[in-house]
């Protein structure tokens, strides 16, 4: 969406592979790869079928590395995050029926008791 800087994908159901439906724009920015299929309610399922039929060029991909998503239904997006994700605490908790849980995600933390994580902490350097 132009208005909040955020590209859209519309995960498909298992009988797709969880594959995603984006704009092609998406695909050529980010250098994804494409799969040959074309989701419909009973394959793919009902939101990946309609946003397929509504976007202005849409393509499948077999998967991103979000840095944030939107699980609407339960529908397990968490394949398709960057490694670590952290749940983020919402007021909307559905849509109709549909269980909404949103996610951001964050660097991996490595290095173990002595590393720094924050540049405040850091003391001294190297040069001295």
């Amino acid at each position: 969406s132009q208005k909040t800087k955020a590209e859209l994908a519309f995960q498909c159901c298992e009988h797709l592979n969880r594959s995603l439906v984006v704009e092609r724009s998406v695909l050529r920015e980010y250098g994804l790869d494409e799969v040959s299929a074309i989701p419909i309610p009973k394959a793919g399922g009902s939101m990946a079928s309609y946003a397929y039929k509504h976007m202005e060029d849409p393509v499948l991909v077999e998967s991103i590395q979000a840095t944030g998503g939107l699980d609407i239904g339960d529908t397990l997006i968490g394949m398709h995050l960057k490694r670590v994700a952290v749940p983020l605490r919402i007021e909307q908790k559905s849509i109709g029926k549909a269980h909404v849980t949103a996610a951001k995600t964050r660097p991996p933390l490595i290095g173990g008791v002595r590393a720094v994580y924050e540049s405040s902490e850091v003391e001294g350097s190297c040069d001295e």
